[in-house]
């Protein structure tokens, strides 16, 4: 007598392995997606920060500098800050800085192409670099470090290494890292031109 034989058949619903496959493939691209997103928008919130400051310290908005003492009023846009530096070995360096011309040229120059850099999201390394540059100098006119200023006053440090110019500093190199200006920017236009292409800093 022949025997039938059977395949077991199992409950439930099995789908073909091609749709696993898709479902998965689609979940990563959403949160590739929603990635890029982030940081995009953390780019331009960035470089809102770079631009409110540059267009307050030029025209005197009554925040971080008083109306009438902008940049377009005669003010220095680095006296106020860089004459009371009382802390670290560069405080008498610093000092020496204020109010001079090209310390305000240089901070304002690079308070603006940073700002713009990072708003339209183009030149990014630069833009990281420059940042860093400027955040490690304010870091060191600050110095953290120390607990007491050059007169004996608490210097109201709150981390002696990790501040918000470090968080800074480290938020503009990873972008310049996931290259967010691709998103929501020109990032892409800006690395097809021929001259960046072929130099690859000036990404």
């Amino acid at each position: 007598m022949a025997i039938q034989r059977h395949s077991p058949r199992h409950g439930g619903l099995h789908l073909p392995a091609w749709h696993k496959a898709t479902g998965a493939t689609a979940t990563r691209s959403a949160t590739k997606a929603t990635t890029a997103h982030l940081f995009a928008s953390v780019r331009v919130l960035t470089g809102f920060v770079f631009l409110w400051a540059f267009l307050d310290k030029t025209i005197g908005w009554q925040y971080s500098t008083p109306s009438g003492a902008g940049w377009i009023d005669g003010g220095s846009p680095t006296e106020g800050f860089l004459s009371h530096v009382a802390v670290g070995p560069m405080d008498d360096t610093f000092r020496s800085w204020a109010g001079d011309a090209w310390a305000d040229w240089s901070f304002m120059l690079g308070l603006l192409a940073i700002g713009l850099a990072l708003t339209a999201g183009v030149a990014m390394r630069l833009a990281a670099m420059g940042g860093v540059a400027m955040m490690a100098l304010m870091w060191a006119a600050e110095w953290p470090l120390d607990q007491t200023l050059a007169d004996g006053a608490p210097s109201m440090s709150t981390n002696p290494l990790i501040d918000y110019h470090v968080v800074y500093a480290a938020v503009l190199v990873a972008l310049a890292a996931v290259h967010a200006g691709r998103v929501w920017g020109l990032g892409a236009r800006w690395e097809r031109l021929p001259v960046v292409r072929d130099t690859p800093w000036l990404r």
